[in-house]
């Protein structure tokens, strides 16, 4: 057995599109996947961009709201799931601090198995 850790302090900075926050990677696979556990301190944001691929964000921690453009903001907490299609512009914000595992893949399909938030 092995234990390896995700925690912010195995992670690294990451200000691209003025965002503020630290992402530990956890898996790169040999198909285009890639899954990271973001780590958002007080105030902390991933910048407005746009999706290179699917992308399908996982609160493990906290709260916060997040966005795209074509919808208002909308608040997420820990046990949502947020999914953005390759090329939706988005981003993320906290006041308290949030953390998310953030998986990166052609092959995302969530609603097969995660049903919709009432």
């Amino acid at each position: 057995m092995q234990i390896y850790r995700f925690g912010r302090e195995s992670g690294k900075s990451i200000n691209h599109f003025d965002s503020n926050f630290m992402m530990s990677r956890v898996v790169v696979t040999d198909k285009p996947a890639h899954i990271g556990c973001m780590h958002l301190e007080s105030n902390g944001i991933i910048g407005f961009h746009q999706a290179t691929s699917p992308q399908l964000l996982l609160v493990v921690n906290g709260q916060g709201w997040v966005g795209c453009d074509s919808e208002d903001k909308v608040h997420v907490a820990v046990g949502d799931a947020v999914f953005w299609e390759k090329g939706e512009w988005h981003e993320a914000q906290t006041d308290a601090g949030m953390t998310a595992i953030v998986i990166e893949s052609d092959e995302l399909n969530p609603a097969r198995f995660m049903p919709n938030r009432e």
